[in-house]
């Protein structure tokens, strides 16, 4: 399977806190800066799509934390009065842009770096996702055949060998599934069989994964084989103790692991 890049670019958000209490970050140093600018409080707030009410009450929250008034009114004359910024309220402003601009220089630099980070972010995501599947596949839709009520879906995964998957016609559309999307096939460890090479024995499940066992854990009943497949992925099967004994299975062993279309799950990247 032919890994997918992924592109990655991070935004962040400033905002200023006084003891714990959250100050104000970008909307409210607008208004003040807005305020400034027209000289009222009510075109200021017009201005960056705030309500009077809600301008008040940002300016009564930002004044209680800064311990003194930000603003001042002017007294009526001829041209009516208005409303200013004290220096400590100009001084917020300019200060909020400085850090706003080195904030910026901050992201961007860590953006650059996050080139490649994307595909590690993407993989974190997948690893955190419960499901009570064992076996958990990536992979890449390779094939979709349609049919009148399920279609199959084949996928590409690590080490170049393919799962198949019936899934029904509505699941298709909903997932989003067509060739080149990225899914993850769940297989239960109970829906597979394992087989010995050379057995000669054939099959009705479509799927057949080929690996050598890495680990074997038995139990009071049954058994839990785990197989190192080609290209790093691995694949845990639950057989019968007696099963083991009959198949001679062994560390290091080549086995087939073989289970049906219709017990596998398909799942997409939210």
């Amino acid at each position: 399977m032919t890994p997918t890049n992924h592109s990655m670019e991070l935004h962040g958000s400033l905002w200023l806190s006084v003891d714990g209490e959250r100050f104000g970050g970008e909307q409210r140093i607008a208004l003040l800066a807005k305020i400034a600018e027209c000289g009222s409080i009510t075109r200021a707030a017009k201005a960056i799509g705030m309500s009077y009410k809600a301008a008040w009450d940002a300016i009564d929250a930002m004044n209680n934390l800064a311990g003194e008034p930000l603003m001042e009114r002017l007294a009526g004359g001829k041209g009516g009065g208005g409303t200013r910024l004290t220096r400590r309220g100009e001084q917020l402003v300019e200060n909020f842009r400085l850090i706003e601009r080195e904030h910026l220089r901050f992201v961007e630099q860590l953006s650059r770096q996050a080139t490649g980070i994307a595909d590690d972010y993407l993989l974190i995501r997948r690893m955190a996702m419960k499901t009570s599947a064992r076996n958990q596949f990536h992979g890449q839709v390779v094939r979709v055949t349609t049919g009148a009520v399920n279609d199959e879906i084949e996928l590409e995964i690590a080490g170049g060998q393919t799962v198949i998957a019936t899934v029904t016609h509505e699941s298709t559309l909903e997932l989003g599934l067509q060739p080149g999307a990225e899914a993850l096939a769940l297989v239960k460890s109970s829906s597979v069989i394992l087989v010995r090479d050379g057995d000669g024995v054939r099959f009705s499940a479509r799927n057949r994964l080929t690996g050598r066992i890495a680990r074997i854990h038995p139990g009071a009943v049954n058994t839990e084989v785990v197989l190192d497949l080609p290209g790093g992925a691995t694949l845990a099967a639950i057989v019968t103790n007696e099963s083991r004994r009959t198949l001679e299975l062994a560390e290091g062993e080549s086995v087939t692991a073989i289970f049906k279309a219709s017990s596998v799950i398909v799942g997409v990247p939210s």
